[in-house]
C-alpha cells in the first residue's frame, strides 16, 4: 500500500487511539521519501520487535513502497509479526545471538540495527553484554558490505553541565554503569568492523523517543495522574517524537561514512523536568508532586549536526505535551516500560 506524504504541518489536535498513533508514526515526509529514493537497495531492520522497531520498519515501507523491507526479531510478542506483514513488511524469526542464523539472513544493501538490552540489564549482566556487544560484532561482520545505521544512545556520554548545550559527537565516552558501558562496546564493534572492511555506517545516538505509550513525558504524566512523586534530581532531558527519530534514522542511510561516525539525535531543546511536570500538570488539571533538587549535570546531547542534515523535528514539544496529556487523561494504553530517565548511577 502506498502512503502519500502529508504536509509536515498537517498534525492532528489529538491522537484518537493506537491505530491512529501507529498511522501517524509511520507517515513519511517528502524529505524522507526523497532520501530513501536516493539510496539503492532493500532495507533490513534487525531488532524490529523493540519499542521503536515497528515504527522504523513501517515508516520505511511507507516512504519507499518499491523496496523490500524485512523485519527480523524473535517475535515473541503476540500479533507483532502479523501487524508488520499487514503493512507489507517481510518478517524473519531469528536469534541475533546465533551466528549461524545471522549468516542465513538475506543479503541487503541497507541495515538498521536496533537490537539491544536495557531493561533488566543489571539482572543478567552477561546477557546485557552479549546482546549489546557480541551480537553487534556478529552483525557487523556478516553485513560488512552493507550500509549500517546502528542505534546507540546518548547514555554513552558522561553527564555534562545542564547549561552547556549538551555533549557533542567528539566528546570522549565515559559513562556510568555497565549498561552504558556495554553500549560503548556496541559502538566499538561497529567501528572496528567498519574500519576493517570499509563498511559505511552511522552510530545513531538517540535520546528519549516519545510515543504516547511510553517515554519521558508518558512517565511524568502517569505519575501526575497516580499522585506519585517525580524526582527532579535528573533535572533536564532531551526528547524527540518517535516518528521524527525513526525518519532521521532512515535518512542516515544517505549520510553514512566509512569508517562509521556518530550522530546525536533528539529534540533541539534542553528541557527542564520540573517545567515539563508543571506543564503536564496544568493540562491534566493536577499539581505534580516534585521531590529532590536539580543536579548540575545530566545526560544531554548537542544535536546541531542532525539539524544541519535533517532540519528541526516536525513535532515540537508543545504538541507532544498536548498529545501526552490527552492520552494519559483518557487512560489510553501503555506499554508499561518506564524509561528510568531519573537513574544517575547507570543501574537499570
Amino acid at each position: 500500500m502506498t502512503t502519500t506524504p502529508a504536509p509536515e504541518t498537517d498534525l492532528p489536535e489529538r491522537i484518537d487511539d493506537v491505530d491512529a498513533l501507529e498511522a501517524l508514526l509511520c507517515r513519511p515526509t517528502p524529505a524522507l521519501v526523497s532520501d530513501l529514493a536516493a539510496v539503492d537497495g532493500d532495507i533490513l531492520v534487525l531488532g524490529v520487535g523493540g519499542k521503536m522497531g515497528p515504527t522504523v520498519a513501517g515508516l520505511a515501507k511507507a516512504a519507499a513502497p518499491g523496496k523490500r523491507v524485512i523485519g527480523v526479531a524473535r517475535f515473541s510478542e503476540p500479533g507483532l509479526r502479523e501487524g508488520l506483514q499487514a503493512r507489507g513488511i517481510e518478517t524473519i524469526a531469528c536469534d541475533l545471538l546465533d551466528e549461524a542464523a545471522i549468516d542465513r539472513l538475506p543479503d541487503v544493501d541497507n541495515v538498521i540495527f536496533m537490537a539491544g538490552r536495557k531493561f533488566g540489564a543489571e539482572g543478567d549482566l552477561s546477557l546485557t553484554w552479549a546482546m549489546n556487544v557480541f551480537s553487534p560484532a556478529l552483525v557487523a561482520r556478516r553485513f560488512r558490505h552493507a550500509r549500517i545505521v546502528a542505534f546507540s544512545t546518548g547514555c554513552v556520554y558522561p553527564f555534562v553541565p545542564v547549561d552547556g548545550g549538551g555533549a557533542t559527537e567528539d566528546l570522549a565516552l565515559d559513562p556510568p554503569g555497565e549498561y552504558a558501558q556495554s553500549c560503548v562496546g556496541r559502538e566499538r564493534m561497529f567501528s572496528y568492523f567498519s574500519q576493517l572492511h570499509g563498511t559505511p555506517g552511522k552510530l545513531f545516538r538517540l535520546n528519549y523517543a516519545i510515543d504516547m505509550r511510553y517515554g519521558v513525558l508518558h512517565d511524568i504524566a502517569t505519575k501526575i495522574v497516580s499522585g506519585k512523586p517525580i524526582d527532579v534530581t535528573m533535572g533536564h532531558v532531551n526528547v524527540i517524537w518517535q516518528g521524527d527519530a525513526a525518519a532521521q534514522a532512515l535518512r542516515c542511510l544517505r549520510h553514512t561514512t566509512a569508517p562509521t561516525s556518530p550522530i546525536n539525535v533528539s529534540g533541539p531543546e534542553t528541557l527542564s523536568v520540573r517545567r515539563l511536570a508543571e506543564d503536564l500538570g496544568r493540562r491534566l488539571g493536577r499539581a505534580p508532586i516534585l521531590t529532590g533538587a536539580e543536579a548540575p549535570t545530566a545526560w544531554l546531547s548537542d544535536t546541531r549536526e542532525a539539524q544541519r542534515l535533517f532540519g528541526r523535528p516536525v513535532v515540537d514539544i508543545g504538541r507532544m505535551l498536548d498529545w501526552t496529556a490527552d492520552w494519559i487523561g483518557r487512560a489510553m494504553p501503555s506499554l508499561g516500560k518506564a524509561t528510568k530517565f531519573e537513574v544517575r548511577d547507570g543501574r537499570y
